[in-house]
């Protein structure tokens, strides 16, 4: 199974020169790198022209992924993106509930249930994030319990092979306050527990399809062990993506 390796560029950069220099530096940084599948999701507004980049130079190496798609494929809904116009834009790979969209945005688990079967309908591939807020609570569990059991009902196993779980301990993001990047021994135990719980709902067989990456404050210093040691199949990267040679050496400490 190819570590996952995701970019969550959030707001930023805030100028389309930027943006192109981020993702050029990137691709040009991995173009020798097998056996890994990197993801950019920039925001909406650059999504077309990163696109025409990537195709125009053969940046065959890099994925796109939107940061996040409205439940319907089109109609009177104010600044939405729907899931058929991120597919239309070569787009494979899409964030949904995202702790920051959670607290944020107000999103419920009702909402990415709906968020989540619609990307799936039209075929991309969604990286659902679940998280727990206190590091020191060990209701934290079963909220991430909750979280995969709300968000994914009714969703046909046949969809679930396009799955990936992100397992963000909201405790530990950089941008969260007093967050404290996590260790092993903190997040070793998700793997395990999130495996357990899917399969409990899906079966063993679609869970061992499902990757189980890790989001929270990761770095070229920390990547290695999250992967090797940890056994997560991936990385959501948030702040260190913004840095083409921080990125660069996250995704080769992947592999």
């Amino acid at each position: 199974m190819k570590p996952l390796i995701v970019a969550n560029w959030k707001c930023s950069p805030v100028t389309l020169k930027e943006a192109k220099q981020l993702f050029n530096s990137v691709a040009r940084g991995i173009k020798n790198i097998k056996n890994v599948e990197t993801v950019i999701c920039p925001p909406f507004i650059y999504l077309p022209i990163l696109g025409v980049s990537a195709f125009a130079k053969g940046f065959g190496g890099l994925r796109l992924g939107s940061q996040d798609c409205f439940w319907e494929e089109g109609g009177a809904f104010t600044g939405e993106v729907s899931p058929k116009m991120l597919k239309d834009l070569g787009v494979k790979y899409v964030i949904l509930g995202h702790s920051e969209r959670r607290k944020y945005q107000n999103e419920t688990d009702e909402i990415i249930n709906k968020k989540l079967k619609a990307a799936l309908k039209i075929g991309l591939y969604p990286i659902l994030c679940v998280g727990d807020k206190n590091r020191e609570s060990k209701g934290g569990i079963k909220e991430i319990s909750l979280q995969l059991e709300e968000d994914l009902r009714g969703l046909e196993n046949a969809d679930l092979s396009k799955l990936a779980v992100a397992y963000e301990p909201i405790w530990a993001i950089s941008t969260t306050k007093g967050g404290v990047a996590a260790t092993i021994d903190n997040v070793k135990w998700a793997v395990f527990y999130i495996k357990n719980v899917l399969a409990k709902l899906f079966g063993e067989d679609i869970t061992k399809k499902i990757k189980i990456i890790y989001g929270g404050s990761v770095d070229s210093e920390n990547a290695k062990g999250y992967i090797k040691k940890a056994n997560f199949n991936g990385l959501l990267v948030g702040g260190a993506s913004l840095n083409a040679k921080e990125f660069i050496k996250i995704i080769k400490a992947a592999v």
